[in-house]
């Protein structure tokens, strides 16, 4: 009961005392339940922070194919940035990349960035594919830039 209190009413001293039975090998003390839940979290926050930086990164992409007459210095530059953050999440955490290899994950952030690009370009929905048009070697690939549709 005392370390659910704690958790609950001070997070950093928490983890701080977390930590400290750890290093000491006082097991006895250590928070397994609430330890086991803050491991998960950790791992999901890696996960959306991935999907973030993809979704932001296809909703880019589309913006540029489909509005050539808007194309900016500042989304060439939040391109590099969601492929850095795509790439720093994937040198930190190298089982992520199993994330992008899932086409069902895509898909779902694939669908949110359509969502965004349409609301941003206030354009219609259906002006963008209804799948992903980009591999993922394209999307990562610092140079690749979407023609603009025929």
């Amino acid at each position: 009961m005392v370390k659910a209190t704690l958790y609950d009413r001070d997070f950093l001293q928490w983890t701080e005392q977390q930590i400290a039975c750890l290093q000491k090998g006082q097991w006895e003390n250590v928070d397994v339940d609430n330890l086991v839940e803050e491991l998960g979290d950790l791992g999901r926050s890696e996960q959306k922070e991935l999907g973030s930086y993809l979704k932001v990164l296809i909703m880019h992409l589309l913006k540029w194919q489909y509005q050539p007459e808007r194309r900016t210095a500042s989304w060439e530059i939040t391109l590099a940035n969601c492929r850095d953050g795509i790439q720093d999440c994937l040198e930190d955490s190298p089982s992520l990349q199993r994330f992008l290899k899932d086409t069902a994950w895509v898909a779902k952030y694939y669908r949110r960035a359509r969502r965004d690009a349409a609301k941003e370009t206030q354009m219609p929905m259906d002006t963008f594919p209804t799948a992903c048009p980009y591999s993922l070697e394209e999307m990562l690939d610092l140079t690749f830039l979407p023609n603009t549709p025929d």
